[in-house]
């Protein structure tokens, strides 16, 4: 699907940035390492339960002193992303995270003007609730495709509104509004989420970081105790690299 690019005079170009070099591991993650041992959760919780917003603005799950971290860039206009998604989501969580040896840190990667959008209503939502409706977007690509390409005049007329009118005007012409109402959040709060612009500002920051700092350049990508795990885009390499690290 062709989206328009995100045309914000307050932001900055996506693409503008001078790329940075990455983190480097001392430890190399093709080598079969030790296995490592299981961290107990809290009482009366699981590692998976568990959600902290980071000081990078990412979503957190599991142990967040675990030894293994991985992080993910992530799009919520990506196929890769959903299928991801989908293939990982219950086995990540029980055989990684619930461990206690694996904590999965999300970020959103911004690519176009619904993605930020709907990145953002989901980030106004309270923390326990960003993973699931990160999920149930991911599963309903399809329907919010549907609702920006069933509308493309009224997508145009609100890309050409001020900044602070453009993502609500956006929302109704991609009925994002009544997208996110299904997933229990209210019209008032997607138009309050998108009407604040620091919340798109945040997602456009936090995406050139990650091209400064780790050289990311498509979704999803995958950091693993601080490398760029080149090559791997979907859960059947990750798993494997995560049971080569101990995590069997």
């Amino acid at each position: 699907m062709t989206l328009p690019p995100l045309r914000i005079a307050l932001l900055c170009s996506l693409g503008a940035l001078a790329l940075a070099g990455c983190g480097e591991s001392k430890t190399d993650q093709n080598q079969e390492q030790a296995v490592i041992a299981k961290v107990a959760a809290p009482a009366g919780k699981s590692w998976s339960d568990t959600v902290t917003v980071t000081p990078d603005g990412g979503y957190l799950m599991g142990n967040p002193d675990a030894p293994v971290k991985v992080i993910e860039f992530a799009s919520l206009t990506c196929s890769h992303c959903a299928d991801f998604s989908e293939e990982s989501h219950e086995e990540l969580k029980r055989d990684f995270i619930d461990t206690g040896r694996v904590s999965l840190e999300l970020r959103n990667f911004i690519r176009d003007p619904l993605d930020a959008s709907a990145a953002a209503i989901i980030r106004c939502a309270p923390t326990e609730r960003y993973f699931p409706l990160m999920a149930n977007v991911f599963a309903s690509q399809a329907d919010l495709f549907a609702g920006a390409q069933a509308n493309p005049d009224g997508g145009e007329k609100a890309m050409s509104l001020p900044p602070a009118q453009r993502f609500p005007a956006l929302a109704k012409a991609w009925k994002l509004d009544t997208f996110f109402q299904s997933r229990g959040m209210t019209a008032d709060q997607v138009n309050a989420c998108l009407s604040n612009l620091p919340n798109i500002e945040k997602l456009e920051q936090s995406t050139n970081a990650a091209m400064e700092t780790y050289r990311i350049s498509g979704t999803p990508s995958f950091i693993i105790n601080g490398q760029l795990a080149e090559g791997i885009a979907a859960w059947g390499p990750l798993r494997d690299r995560l049971r080569t690290m101990g995590v069997r």
